[in-house]
């Protein structure tokens, strides 16, 4: 043995060689084993990524496409004095194919009648469902049925529904795996003559949606209830404890439709804010932001400049303009002049922060500060004096954003403010569709129609006549955004709505308490940009007289807003209208829930720590009535001490201001603690109302004025007058725009004042001689221009007289009579007033140079309000015929002129009839 080779520590030999076993399977043996192990792992690797995947993926995409009403009766059960309203609904989800639907069930189902006050709650429901795959989508078909008993006879066309639903969804969220997510559908005012209804959804990543109960409708003499919110909102904010009781303020568009209660504001995700601070190089940082995120809307915001440079929402990646570089997206500015500065020209100032605070960070809100500090060392000469603090809110639940601004300046040097406001610019080829009014919305043109060659630039810089524009529909038209102002009082709710996919933008005052000028003040709204702007002070349709100017060492505080941008959503492009609707319930809720309880500024008062003035309006003209008589719809407020009128020129403090009802009772609320006066003024009556006894607000304690009476200018009886004291001259003669520079919105429009170039038509219906009036044969609807402008002589303008006719039956020479003029408008005129004596004979009255409102070019129906009460000697007026000439002396613009609003011949002072 000892000559035989060894057999191996380990393994087997092979004896009939003499050495040791070959083994052939071994490789193939490790191969497979090695190939295993690389199959599990990739395996295990695939599975985590797909739960990683589907752990992180994001909500499945989800929408309600219509709800359609296939059959809707009103059917005799028993007797006739039982009926039973029937109903078969159907509904189309739709989801991506990335998350496809599985199945949907309701949990639970309310129906309302407007009708009949009736609701009941269908727990009960046949679901019948089917998925339908194409094109990338899954379909969803869901029918419901379901019986309300009425208590009444109804008609079909008469009988509408409201209903709420709510359930789960469940989605196809991996293998073997489904995901559940509760959803809720609002659907108000199904009609039984329509074949679809309007429906909004929501979807929740977080809690369930509540079960609702619906508010009873109220019946007199119950206070009215407050408007529900809109859709996929929660309830409206109750008064806090301790807050007066008032009406609300009267407002003209129609009161929020109500419906069934949301979820409350914990069914939906907290609201989260991210602060990135990202770094180019290691001495740069060139990326601050952050990014509030309630699971509505996602609002990125420059830090500490305060640029709203983005806003995510419903599938689009960033509203705002992305052609316009960040700090020109949404923006506050102001334009400011040093002192000596004529007119309302100044420096533009974008306001950029250089201070950022978080304010408050809770799940339920973010309230984020970015504020502009100034030192006069340095800043002096380079912005305006004075700090600004830009505050943003996101609520929980809210879909939108709120804004206001804390201007605040300590005892620096002397300045004025011409202009103040915050600007949203919406993505140009995507947000079309501009709406202001029921009857003030349209398709607009884009940015690049304004400019040259496409646009073609007129009298001023803003009117441009459209002559290659990208539509063509759009050719021939002329574009001012002025013939989209709108007064104070009714600039509650304006926007854009992006039909593709429907989505609105929608800028909500719920109080203009804050803005310069008081209730009729004409602001900016929305115009081609798409912009919408919320304007704060501005000398547009007034001058030089409501620039805020500051005296050197005048301290100063003021808040503007907070304003709220409200986004929507629709299912269809079908359905934008609705987007309209649902914005001004929106509009509605939000007025109710004024004052605000969220803002943490303490400049900002509570409802707790504001009062409410109540009383009641009269009027009496002793030559018109015997005794005093309510003044009904009448505008009454509370503005600075100053004489009757000057609220109008009030541009540093706030102004609280309502209507009177029938009886001319009135109800200011949440008036905010200083001293004031009561003012008025009422339709139908000329001059300004001022209750003789200040009025100090103090916390905790309601103001009751008790009656106060206005006593209009009246000395005599009236012999004849013209127009309509109303502080506007839209009841006279308003001509048809030159065909060339129409505005088809205003075709056959009440505002057709607002066209383009109305004043060019003056000398092409006078073209010789000026407007000649006869108090007894002309119409002053007819007869009477809106507005007495400038006559073109070659390339020089002229001044023109306007002569009135009249007849007196007799004539008190030794008395004096009184002649009215009120003015709705006056641009850099003169106005001169002779009797039966024309030039050169001195004139018996003349006003001097007033006004600079630029009311003719901006289209505007009046501006600031202005009477003058003039005596007339008996001995310049003749028994038989007579000329009352109206000259208006200044001529070197076409824009030169006056609105007249009213005038009036009184006779000398007699008793009253």
């Amino acid at each position: 043995m000892d000559g035989l080779p060894r057999p191996p520590a380990h393994g087997k030999y092979d004896f009939h060689t003499n050495r040791p076993r070959q083994q052939k399977t071994s490789f193939i043996k490790w191969f497979c084993i090695a190939f295993g192990l690389i199959l599990l792992l990739s395996l295990g690797i695939y599975a985590i990524t797909l739960l990683v995947v589907f752990k992180k993926a994001q909500v499945p995409n989800f929408q309600v496409k219509n709800v359609q009403v296939s059959k809707f009766s009103v059917a005799h059960v028993l007797t006739d004095q039982e009926k039973v309203l029937s109903t078969n609904l159907e509904f189309f989800f739709e989801s991506d194919n990335k998350n496809p639907l599985l199945g949907v069930d309701f949990g639970n189902m309310v129906m309302e009648t407007t009708w009949d006050d009736i609701e009941a709650h269908l727990g009960e429901t046949h679901v019948q469902n089917f998925v339908q795959k194409s094109k990338g989508v899954s379909t969803l078909k869901v029918s419901t049925k379901g019986e309300v008993e009425l208590t009444k006879d109804v008609k079909k066309e008469d009988l509408k529904l409201d209903l709420f639903l709510s359930g789960n969804l469940k989605f196809f969220s991996g293998p073997f795996n489904t995901k559940v997510f509760p959803f809720m559908i609002s659907c108000n005012d199904i009609s039984g003559v329509s074949t679809n209804a309007a429906c909004d959804s929501k979807m929740f990543t977080t809690g369930k949606p509540q079960k609702p109960t619906p508010a009873k409708k109220p019946k007199p003499p119950t206070p009215k209830a407050k408007p529900a919110p809109a859709v996929g909102e929660p309830p409206a904010e109750e008064p806090t404890a301790g807050a007066p009781a008032a009406e609300a303020p009267a407002a003209k568009e129609p009161a929020a439709a109500e419906g069934p209660t949301p979820p409350p504001p914990e069914s939906f995700p907290p609201v989260k804010l991210t602060i990135q601070d990202k770094s180019v190089s290691s001495t740069l940082v060139l990326f601050m932001q952050v990014i509030m995120d309630n699971g509505f809307l996602q609002a990125t915001i420059s830090k500490p400049a305060g640029y709203v440079t983005g806003i995510k929402y419903n599938g689009i990646d960033n509203i705002l303009d992305t052609v316009n570089p960040e700090d020109d997206r949404g923006y506050w500015d102001v334009v400011w002049a040093p002192p000596g500065t004529k007119g309302t020209k100044g420096n533009f100032q974008r306001i950029i922060g250089t201070e950022f605070r978080v304010i408050i960070d809770r799940e339920d809100q973010l309230e984020l500060s970015f504020k502009i500090l100034y030192d006069p060392a340095k800043d002096a000469k380079k912005a305006a004096p004075m700090e600004i603090d830009q505050r943003y809110v996101m609520l929980r639940g809210v879909s939108g954003i709120y804004a206001y601004g804390i201007f605040e300046r300590a005892a620096w040097a002397p300045f004025g403010m011409p202009n103040a406001r915050l600007a949203f610019k919406l993505q140009r080829q995507q947000f079309r569709y501009m709406v202001i009014a029921d009857n003030r919305q349209r398709e607009m043109p884009v940015p690049e129609d304004r400019m040259k060659p496409r646009g073609q630039e007129l009298a001023y810089p803003e009117a441009v006549l459209l002559v290659d524009p990208t539509d063509a529909k759009f050719k021939g038209e002329v574009d001012d955004k002025y013939q989209y102002s709108e007064e104070s009082q009714d600039i509650r709710v304006h926007g854009w709505i992006c039909r593709d996919p429907p989505s609105g933008f929608w800028q909500i005052t719920p109080s203009f308490e804050f803005r310069s000028g008081g209730p009729n003040k004409q602001f900016l709204t929305s115009h081609v940009g798409p912009s919408t702007l919320a304007m704060f002070v501005s000398a547009h349709y007034s001058g030089e007289e409501l620039v805020p100017k500051f005296e050197e060492g005048e301290p100063w505080n003021h808040i503007y807003g907070p304003i709220f941008m409200y986004m929507n959503n629709a299912t269809k492009q079908e359905n934008i209208s609705m987007l309209w609707d649902d914005a001004k319930r929106k509009m509605s809720s939000e007025v109710e829930k004024w004052p605000y309880s969220f803002p943490a500024s303490e400049d900002f008062p509570k409802a707790n720590e504001r009062v409410n003035v109540t009383g009641k309006f009269f009027v009496h003209d002793k030559y018109k009535s015997k005794e005093r008589e309510p003044a009904k719809n009448a505008f009454i407020g509370l503005g600075p001490p100053g004489e009757a009128g000057s609220w109008q020129r009030d541009c540093k403090t706030y102004q609280f201001w309502t209507q009177t009802n029938e009886e001319g009772s009135f109800t200011i609320p949440f008036v905010r603690v200083g001293s004031y006066n009561l003012y008025g003024w009422v339709d139908g009556f000329i001059g300004d109302f001022k209750h003789d006894t200040p009025i100090n607000i103090s916390i905790g304690k309601n103001v009751d004025v008790g009656e106060v009476v206005f006593e209009p200018p009246r000395d005599g009886p009236t012999l004849w007058e013209i127009g309509i004291p109303d502080r506007v001259a839209q009841e006279f003669h308003i001509p048809d725009p030159n065909p060339k520079y129409v505005n088809k919105l205003y075709v056959n429009h009440p505002d057709r004042f607002r066209q383009y170039g109305l004043w060019e038509r003056y000398s092409e219906l006078y073209p010789k001689d000026d407007l000649v009036y006869d108090v007894k044969a002309s119409n002053y609807s007819k007869d009477w221009f809106y507005a007495q402008v400038t006559r073109p002589i070659g390339a020089r303008y002229n001044g023109t007289t306007w002569t009135v006719k009249f007849s007196l039956d007799n004539v008190e020479s030794g008395a004096t009579y009184k002649l009215r003029v009120a003015i709705a408008s006056a641009t850099n005129s003169d106005l001169e007033i002779r009797f039966n004596k024309a030039k050169p004979n001195p004139p018996i009255f003349k006003t001097g140079r007033i006004g600079n409102d630029n009311s003719i070019a901006r289209h505007g129906i009046h501006g600031l309000y202005w009477l003058y009460n003039v005596d007339v000697k008996g001995s310049e007026l003749n028994k038989g015929d007579n000329t009352l000439l109206l000259t208006q002396t200044k001529g070197v613009s076409p824009f030169q002129g006056i609105m007249y609003d009213y005038l009036r011949l009184e006779g000398p002072p007699t008793s009253p009839k």
